[in-house]
């Protein structure tokens, strides 16, 4: 029997090793990154109270944003903002404003999809042609100067008030199409 234990001892040494080796290595592994790992879900940053421009070449501003928070995810390339207002003045067009309760810019800001109540504000307040369109939704592209949505929308221009579901607003021509169930009413 004490030759049977003599010669099962270092088998036995052997396993305990190689347990302990794979429990150790086990041990001092990080954490497996992945989406339902808890530090993907909160925001890498918050900022509160910002505001940002953006300029041509020409040291014109053509869009300005302001926003009460701000929150950035780091597993994903997306921004969250709350209560936000952009802004944008390019030479020769009208002045076009626009106010959402979020919105949720993915990439560089190439989209930017606006929810909540979102109001745009197409022409400067003293205009006698200013144009107020309020949805729930608004997918802008900054880029070709496009907003449009697939939502109910509420369009005013002076005395005139326009229901529709869905429009696509094109900046650079002014041009606003209505995708359907329009209704006018004139006051």
């Amino acid at each position: 029997m004490i030759n049977r234990l003599h010669l099962s001892f270092p088998l036995i040494l052997l396993i305990i090793i190689v347990l302990l080796t794979f429990w150790l290595d086990q041990a001092v592994q990080p954490a497996a990154i992945t989406q339902d790992n808890e530090a993907y879900r909160h925001p890498d940053y918050i900022v509160e109270n910002l505001s940002g421009i953006r300029m041509d070449h020409e040291k014109v501003v053509s869009r300005t944003y302001f926003a009460e928070k701000m929150f950035h995810y780091l597993n994903e390339d997306i921004t969250h903002l709350e209560k936000i207002h952009f802004m944008s003045t390019q030479p020769g067009k009208p002045l076009m404003r626009m106010v959402a309760d979020r919105a949720e810019l993915l990439g560089n800001g190439e989209d930017i999809y606006l929810t909540g109540h979102v109001t745009i504000l197409r022409g400067s307040d003293d205009e006698k042609d200013k144009i107020t369109m309020v949805t729930s939704f608004l997918h802008l592209i900054p880029d070709e100067n496009i907003a449009k949505t697939g939502e109910s929308v509420t369009i005013s221009r002076s005395n005139t008030t326009i229901d529709a579901i869905g429009f696509e607003l094109d900046n650079r021509t002014g041009m606003v199409q209505l995708l359907s169930r329009v209704r006018a009413v004139d006051k």
